[in-house]
């Protein structure tokens, strides 16, 4: 039994999230992801709303129609700590070149520290992001620019259903 973790703010969920989890799925053989949501994301500590309740209800949604994908919520902020446990953890090239971020450490031995601790990585490519071949995820090159980010910049395609009908219904990620 293959058990991974992805970590995420999922806010709001995209298309891109599913086709990376259906892919890690697919090509790692799991028998489980679980999409790890931070009550305080790092780097994140301001968002206010949507609340993580909605957000986890948003995922929930989101991922119901794919097997062994489910969704947990954690107090934890570091990948390392979030991934404890885990074969494997998700991520997008984007937080995996955060991983190597002192920013986010607290010295450069706590950062070596964590980077030790990280189970096996599969990253997804994201923007042209260099990523060594050995831990890449094989998606579909389209999904590369796919962000939250560019959702709530106005991209409404990228959301899932799921997504794009809560953020209508409630007046979040760009919907008035």
């Amino acid at each position: 039994m293959t058990t991974a973790v992805y970590p995420g703010s999922f806010n709001p969920p995209t298309i891109g999230h599913l086709e990376i989890i259906r892919s890690a799925i697919e090509h790692l053989s799991l028998s489980r992801i679980d999409l790890a949501i931070s009550e305080v994301a790092l780097g994140k500590e301001n968002v206010k709303a949507p609340s993580i309740g909605d957000r986890i209800q948003v995922i929930q949604a989101s991922v119901a129609g794919i097997s062994g994908a489910q969704v947990v919520r954690t107090s934890k902020q570091l990948i390392a700590d979030i991934a404890e446990g885990y074969d494997v953890v998700i991520l997008g090239a984007d937080k995996w070149a955060q991983l190597q971020d002192l920013a986010f450490y607290k010295d450069e031995e706590h950062m070596q520290d964590c980077l030790r601790r990280l189970p096996r990585l599969a990253v997804a490519p994201r923007n042209n992001i260099p990523v060594p071949e050995e831990i890449l995820l094989n998606v579909s090159d389209e999904i590369s620019p796919i962000s939250s980010s560019g959702v709530r910049q106005g991209k409404f395609e990228w959301m899932t259903d799921e997504a794009k009908k809560y953020g209508q219904a409630n007046s979040f990620w760009g919907f008035n």
